[in-house]
C-alpha cells in the first residue's frame, strides 16, 4: 500500500491524482481527519469532502464510518505474523534476532508524515478509546513482545521470565518507541538524524547495537549476582585459622 498520508492537503482540499482510485483516498484522508480530530468529532461529510468522493464510497468500501476508522488504524501495521518471524527463528544470532525486532518499529518511518499521524492517531485512540488499541495489543504488540521474552529466555537459558527479564524486554523495545513517541523531541534536538537517505539503515544499526549492549549488561549483572551468593571455599573464612 502506497504511503497514508501521501499527497494529503488540508482537510477539504484533498486533490484527485491520475490512478488514484476512491478508496485509497478515503483512507488518506480518514488518517488526515481522525488523527486531527478523533472519530467522534470525524463526520462522514467531510470525510468524503477531503477525499473528494460521494458519501455513499464510505459505505461501499468500508460499510461506515468505523470500518473506514478501522482500516486506517490497522493499516500501517502491516503483517504481525511476519514482524514476529523476522526475530522468532532460533536460529538467528542475537544481532540477528534484535535487528529484526527493530525492523517492525523502523519500517514504518520510511512513510515520512504518515508515521507521525499514526502515532498522533494512536494517541488520541487511548484518550478516546473505541477499543482498537486492545485489539491491537493483542494482534500485534503482545506477540512481538512474547517473541522477544522467548528470545531473551533461550539468551539467559532460562525456564520462565524474571522481573529484570521482563524489564530488559520492555527497555529494548522502548528503544524502538522512543522513535515514534519522541519523534518531535528528536527532531528538535537533533534534526539531521532522520533527515539523512540511509536514516532507516543507520538506526538499525544503531538500536541492534545498543540492544546488544543492554542484553550483555544484564548477562555481567546476573553473573555477578551468582558469585555474590555463591558460597567463598572455607579456606577463605577462617581467617582466624592458626598459622603453621
Amino acid at each position: 500500500m502506497p504511503p497514508l498520508h501521501a499527497a494529503v492537503p488540508a482537510a477539504g482540499h484533498l486533490a484527485r491524482k491520475d490512478g488514484e482510485d476512491a478508496r485509497q483516498r478515503l483512507l488518506r484522508a480518514g488518517l488526515v481527519l481522525f488523527a486531527q480530530q478523533g472519530f467522534a468529532k470525524t463526520s462522514t461529510r467531510e470525510l468524503a469532502e477531503a477525499a473528494a468522493v460521494n458519501v455513499a464510497s464510505i459505505s461501499y468500501y468500508f460499510g461506515d464510518k468505523a470500518g473506514l476508522y478501522r482500516a486506517v488504524f490497522f493499516a500501517p501495521m502491516g503483517d504481525p505474523a511476519a514482524d514476529v518471524a523476522r526475530c522468532s527463528d532460533p536460529a538467528l544470532p542475537l544481532a540477528d534476532a534484535l535487528r529484526g525486532f527493530y525492523a517492525a518499529f523502523l519500517e514504518p518511518l520510511r512513510d515520512g508524515e504518515g508515521s507521525r499521524l499514526c502515532m498522533k492517531l494512536r494517541f488520541r485512540e487511548m484518550l478516546e478509546p473505541t477499543g482498537l488499541w486492545q485489539e491491537e495489543m493483542a494482534r500485534g504488540v503482545q506477540p512481538l513482545h512474547d517473541a522477544l521474552v522467548a528470545r531473551l529466555l533461550r539468551e539467559f537459558e532460562l525456564a520462565a521470565p524474571d522481573d529484570d527479564l521482563l524489564r530488559l524486554a520492555v527497555c529494548l523495545a522502548g528503544l524502538g518507541v522512543h522513535l515514534h513517541v519522541g519523534r518531535d523531541v528528536t527532531d528538535q534536538l537533533a534534526p539531521g538524524l532522520h533527515a539523512q537517505p540511509d536514516a532507516i539503515d543507520r538506526w538499525s544499526d544503531c538500536l541492534t547495537r545498543f540492544g546488544l549492549a543492554m542484553v550483555d549488561a544484564e548477562h555481567q549483572r546476573r553473573r555477578a549476582a551468582a558469585a555474590a551468593r555463591s558460597p567463598r571455599p572455607a579456606h577463605c573464612t577462617r581467617r582466624d585459622a592458626p598459622t603453621p
